[in-house]
């Protein structure tokens, strides 16, 4: 502190001197002056170039140690299956039986075993009555047996890239024209028998599922020959009828193009033996082909909600007095809703149908097999509804159709005939509204229902009625599998308003604008079948037709068998 202040004093002078300009000041003064002592730095210079990381403090871990329990138990022995994953076909199957009404039945199936190239068959079925027939009255009607045999055979060949098909069938069909109430005419008088030989073959040449041309060509003949063996005997009417028909369609994006070129064929001949007269009414030739062209697309829009086919259908009638040109609609839209629970719709279509002798008289046998035939004109059919689905096991649909038809073919009577036993075709202009509901319950593969019911209203140009066709129509069906042991099928067909034209001195005939009808009455036909399969390679069924015991009329002056009973036995080998 002293030095301190010491040194403060001598500033202060030595300023002060040095301000007085020229003047030299010498001051003694006596001070009593102390040093520190010195002391040494021992440590060396050095340069610090890091910096040390604070120290990471480590905490223990907490480790628990819980006791293991080991617990030794028995489990089943494992089962291998040595059952293959396909069951093994039986290439022959076998079924025979027989009826109330004796009514002997057979039937006999062969197949080929598994291939993944080829496959082919055979069955051929038989199945004949000698049954008497009556009516409700309990009047016997004239000899009513007949029998029925059909053969099938056929060949199917896969490609990568295509597929070959064939089909031969022949069929025998004789019967008697017995819509006469009197059990002493003579079978052979009113003895008929048809055959049908039919050929198929078809190749579908696929290429590729987009953007690929695929086509197929299919080719059908059959020839139907009448052998009727009353008195008239020498008397034939046959038909040969050809089909060709191919088809192409390409797919593109979410579009199904597609265009089908076809011919039809009918040639229908009635004369004597093999030679034809075509001079007045002893016999005639009717030749008629068909030339039909149909383009048309395909597509799907909004998520594949809304599908639409627009199309067209183009056809040629050739025939000897000329040939007449069509152009018939074909259109149809689709929009599903609420994920596909219901689904309106609404579509127009039309067409030119080719009538045979073969289909009518498949339609109804009894008809006379010299008669004349037209094509059956639709220039369109409306109709529009809804389906969906109501659960996972119910759907349904309700519709309604609009129809159009000239040259619609109605089965009569033919009154030229003496016991007015035989019908014959009358064609007229037909207007048909058709409303229609159906419902469908399918419970896996253990029970399935189907009810259809079906209401008809028609306007004709020159008939007071449309012969035949019912007004009211109602449909059921049934099957049940317990345990895939026991099965049971179930149908049922009712049909009330039919009316059949007949001539004045029939029974119960009415007269309406200049036309005599009578009423069919309704048609009530309940089948019911079972079966019983003891193994799966032997059953046992038993059939039971028209449980209703009903002699209902199918057709005027034709009652129907009462209640049928046949049993017999399956077996695959």
């Amino acid at each position: 502190m002293k030095g301190l202040i010491s040194t403060f004093v001598f500033l202060l002078i030595g300023l002060q001197l040095w301000a007085q300009q020229g003047e030299s000041i010498i001051i003694y003064t006596i001070t009593n002056q102390q040093v520190e002592p010195a002391s040494r730095i021992l440590e060396h210079p050095k340069i610090i170039d890091s910096v040390k990381a604070t120290a990471v403090k480590d905490y223990p871990l907490l480790f628990f140690q819980a006791e293991t329990k080991i617990l030794l138990d028995t489990i089943e022995a494992a089962t291998v299956e040595t059952s293959e994953k396909l069951a093994k076909l039986y290439p022959f199957y076998v079924k025979a039986g027989i009826g109330s009404v004796v009514m002997p039945l057979g039937e006999i199936y062969y197949t080929s075993d598994r291939s993944r190239n080829i496959h082919y068959g055979a069955h051929v079925k038989h199945l004949s009555s000698f049954g008497d027939i009556r009516d409700r009255s309990k009047t016997l009607y004239a000899p009513a047996q007949y029998d029925r045999t059909a053969a099938n055979a056929y060949f199917r060949h896969n490609e990568r890239n295509g597929q070959f098909k064939l089909d031969a069938n022949y069929v025998n069909n004789g019967f008697h024209y017995y819509g006469i109430p009197d059990s002493s005419i003579s079978a052979d008088s009113i003895a008929q028998r048809f055959h049908l030989m039919k050929g198929a073959a078809e190749y579908v040449w696929l290429r590729g599922d987009s953007a690929r041309l695929n086509l197929s060509f299919q080719a059908d003949y059959q020839h139907f020959l009448t052998l009727p063996t009353d008195s008239t005997k020498v008397w034939r009417s046959k038909e040969d009828n050809f089909a060709f028909k191919t088809r192409g369609w390409y797919n593109y994006k979410n579009e199904h193009f597609y265009a089908d070129l076809g011919v039809r064929y009918n040639g229908y001949k009635r004369g004597i033996l093999d030679s034809v007269y075509t001079i007045g009414d002893t016999g005639f030739v009717v030749n008629n082909t068909i030339i039909d062209f149909k383009p048309g697309v395909w597509t799907q829009a909004l998520s594949d909600r809304l599908k639409v086919e627009l199309g067209v259908t183009i056809t040629t009638d050739i025939s000897e007095i000329g040939a007449d040109f069509f152009v018939y609609p074909n259109a149809e839209f689709k929009y599903a809703m609420f994920n596909n629970i219901f689904i309106p719709y609404i579509g127009l279509r039309g067409g030119l149908k080719q009538n045979t002798l073969q289909g009518l008289t498949q339609a109804n046998p009894f008809i006379r097999t010299n008669i004349a035939l037209r094509n059956e004109h639709n220039p369109y059919d409306i109709y529009g509804g809804f389906k969906g689905s109501l659960s996972k096991t119910l759907s349904f649909n309700v519709g309604v159709h609009f129809l159009h038809i000239e040259n619609k073919a109605f089965f009569v009577t033919d009154t030229l005939g003496i016991y007015d036993n035989y019908l014959t075709v009358t064609y007229d202009t037909l207007n048909q509204t058709t409303f229609e509901g159906s419902m469908t319950y399918q419970a896996g593969e253990k029970l399935k229902i189907d009810v259809m019911g079906r209401y008809n209203l028609y306007q004709l140009y020159h008939n007071a009625y449309a012969w035949n066709l019912p007004v009211l129509q109602f449909t059921a069906r049934g099957a049940y599998n317990l345990y895939d042991k026991f099965y049971a099928q179930i149908d049922a067909n009712v049909e009330t308003g039919r009316k059949a034209l007949v001539g004045s001195d029939a029974l119960n005939a009415q007269l309406v604008e200049g036309q005599y009808y009578v009423d069919l009455g309704a048609i009530v036909d309940v089948n019911l079948g079972l079966e019983y399969r003891y193994t799966p390679r032997v059953s046992l069924f038993l059939q039971a037709n028209n449980l209703a015991a009903q002699r209902y009329n199918r057709w005027y002056s034709y009652p129907v068998q009462p209640i049928q009973v046949m049993g017999g036995i399956t077996a695959r080998f």
